[in-house]
């Protein structure tokens, strides 16, 4: 059901992925964890905050022009299913529908960074290195 639901380019029940996040949170000895790529929408954003009883402390917002995400999506020839142009284009167009909402949510609660993510890998790490000193 997640391999057919990613092939499509459309967005895995929120319900699943909270408990496949929470089950991770469970087995670990950590404390403190980056989710890369969640929430995706608001009821990803609800789900998650009802299951595991917390919101995040911060949120990153990787801004990147349409153009280099697809090309970087194209180029990063990890053998997945969902790495074609048509996928890529519904799943740009799944974003702007349902994740720009969680964006303003975090970006009114304060908790929202918004990062630069044209340049090199270690340019844009530079620009996240400071948003992690902060929670030290």
């Amino acid at each position: 059901m997640i391999l057919n639901t990613i092939r499509e380019g459309k967005i895995v029940p929120s319900e699943v992925t909270v408990k496949l996040i929470q089950k991770a949170i469970e087995a670990s000895e950590n404390d403190r964890f980056l989710i890369d790529g969640f929430p995706r929408s608001e009821e990803n954003r609800i789900a998650y905050e009802r299951v595991i009883g917390a919101e995040p402390d911060i949120v990153l917002f990787f801004d990147c022009p349409v153009e280099e995400m697809v090309k970087r999506v194209l180029n990063r020839n990890q053998g997945r299913v969902d790495d074609n142009i048509d996928t890529v284009k519904e799943r740009l167009k799944v974003f702007t529908e349902l994740n720009l909402p969680v964006i303003k949510y975090y970006s009114e609660k304060g908790k929202l960074y918004k990062i630069d993510a044209t340049g090199s890998e270690d340019e844009i790490f530079e620009r996240v290195r400071p948003v992690f000193a902060v929670l030290r």
